[in-house]
């Protein structure tokens, strides 16, 4: 890997365009070199990790939505929305899907510098693939570069600390794989990534105090808009430059400033894209840092015996974990069990509440308004806080994988004046955990979640066509596409109609 520094520079300076970051990442997305083995196959796991939790979500509002948009939209010769039958305009099938792929918060995860939702470059690229008629090892070959890039990204540009949504990364990281995966040359992927990155760029509000639906649009619209971007720079159009490292660019204005170096670590020529193997998907639905957690209150509820006895539970945890779904995050609607979804996906205090009681996790029931509501949760809740312990934030960011870890430390105190103390380093998920997942978990957590939602037949199908899908031909990405029976569809809510018809 070849590290870049990146900062910004005055718009007087000599700064070539082959030192911009974007025509950087450009270069990778255009290098021709071959996808290995153990990527192509985590590839191929991620697009059934994707299936599954897109299942699971196909009746859910916020996933109706944006298929009736997506629906209102069809093209003869386009792209597939999850679930059903017909061809749509690929930005639009896209952000559908997407949408279904993050509305439960049940997909992959890479945690470094920043947080992000790798798999959420899937979408866009399966979408232009079946419009455009590209082959599954080209599809194969996009995804790599996409997470590749997004990984990359993660590790040398923290986001969150300047207020900045993370699919800020994720433009980019779309845009270059879909530049991979169509051959296009460097400088018309320069042109799409500097139109991505510059159109994706938000604050996170979407993920702080009352957390609504748009958590999910988030990273659809910004695979949607990855999309317009390479369509518009195929048609010669440029971008604003250097959009990273310009006087009146993202890291002067958005980022750290003028005086703040960043260091992004890049492949070199030649050098296999390998950033997938990196990251890690979720066993459980919840906020990636929720999961060892929810690992660990499974584990320690036999110990702890009678939960009416606890008198307290302090998580000593990260940085992140503590102010971001911790009490760090200062955010009361965190113990409000009218509190959407979304919040309580976010609320490591409700999430280690449940899994102690109940020594489960499960998509919906645990967060159904009459488990929130039950009076013992709400009491055990509120006697949860969480602490910043430097330690666990050294591992967060340590770059040695075996050291990296998004864990806790419980200490629970009983009325008694004793404590029973426990922690858990990586989710038992983990590639380092318990029980890893390989491609046996992935084909089990599809058919959980598709049971009831796909026929078995169907569900055969696809994992028969996605096993094989390097070999898919021109044309012959729509296989990927899974069709829910429509009875089930029927149960989704009703919608008003909207601007598109």
């Amino acid at each position: 890997m070849q590290k870049h520094d990146v900062r910004t520079r005055r718009s007087a300076e000599n700064f070539p365009r082959t030192e911009h970051l974007a025509w950087k990442i450009a270069e990778v997305a255009a290098d021709p070199v071959a996808v290995e083995a153990a990527t192509e196959e985590m590839v191929i796991n991620r697009i059934i990790d994707n299936a599954s939790v897109s299942a699971a979500s196909v009746t859910r509002r916020p996933v109706t939505v944006a298929r009736a948009q997506a629906l209102a939209h069809p093209t003869r010769q386009g792209a597939a929305v999850f679930g059903v039958e017909g061809s749509y305009s690929a930005e639009w099938a896209a952000y559908a899907n997407g949408v279904a792929v993050r509305e439960l918060d049940f997909h992959d995860t890479f945690l470094a510098a920043e947080y992000s939702h790798p798999g959420d470059n899937i979408p866009a690229l399966v979408a232009v693939g079946q419009q455009l008629g590209v082959r599954g090892a080209d599809l194969i070959r996009g995804l790599a570069t996409a997470y590749e890039i997004q990984v990359d990204l993660v590790k040398g540009i923290c986001l969150h600390e300047n207020k900045i949504d993370h699919v800020a990364h994720l433009g980019p990281s779309a845009a270059a794989g879909l530049g991979t995966m169509l051959r296009l040359d460097t400088e018309t992927i320069y042109n799409a990534i500097g139109q991505a990155l510059h159109l994706t760029t938000a604050t996170r509000q979407s993920r702080k105090g009352l957390i609504s639906s748009w958590k999910a649009y988030a990273p659809a619209w910004a695979g949607k808009v990855a999309i317009e971007a390479v369509d518009r720079a195929m048609r010669g159009e440029g971008s604003p430059a250097p959009i990273w490292e310009g006087e009146d660019g993202v890291i002067a204005w958005m980022l750290g400033g003028p005086e703040r170096t960043y260091t992004v670590p890049l492949p070199e020529p030649g050098e296999p894209k390998r950033a997938i193997l990196d990251t890690y998907t979720k066993e459980h639905s919840a906020e990636y840092q929720s999961q060892a957690p929810i690992d660990l209150a499974r584990r320690m509820r036999e110990r702890v015996g009678d939960l009416d006895q606890i008198a307290s539970i302090v998580l000593h945890t990260s940085n992140h974990t503590h102010v971001v779904i911790g009490t760090g995050s200062n955010d009361p609607q965190k113990f409000d069990p009218d509190a959407s979804r979304e919040t309580l996906d976010h609320s490591v205090m409700y999430i280690f509440a449940v899994a102690l009681q109940d020594g489960t996790w499960h998509h919906e029931h645990s967060y159904a308004p009459e488990r929130a509501h039950r009076p013992d949760t709400i009491e055990l809740w509120r006697k949860i806080s969480t602490v910043e312990d430097p330690e666990w934030t050294r591992r967060y960011h340590s770059t040695d994988s075996a050291d990296k870890a998004f864990g806790a430390k419980a200490v629970i105190t009983l009325k008694s004046g004793e404590t029973i103390v426990d922690e858990l380093a990586v989710a038992d998920a983990h590639p380092l955990g318990a029980r890893p997942f390989a491609r046996e978990q992935y084909v089990h957590k599809f058919g959980v979640l598709a049971e009831g939602v796909v026929e078995p037949e169907e569900q055969q199908r696809f994992l028969q066509v996605v096993d094989g899908a390097a070999g898919i031909k021109s044309g012959g990405l729509s296989a990927l596409n899974i069709r829910v029976d429509q009875r089930v569809l029927d149960k989704a809510p009703t919608i008003p109609s909207g601007v598109f018809r």
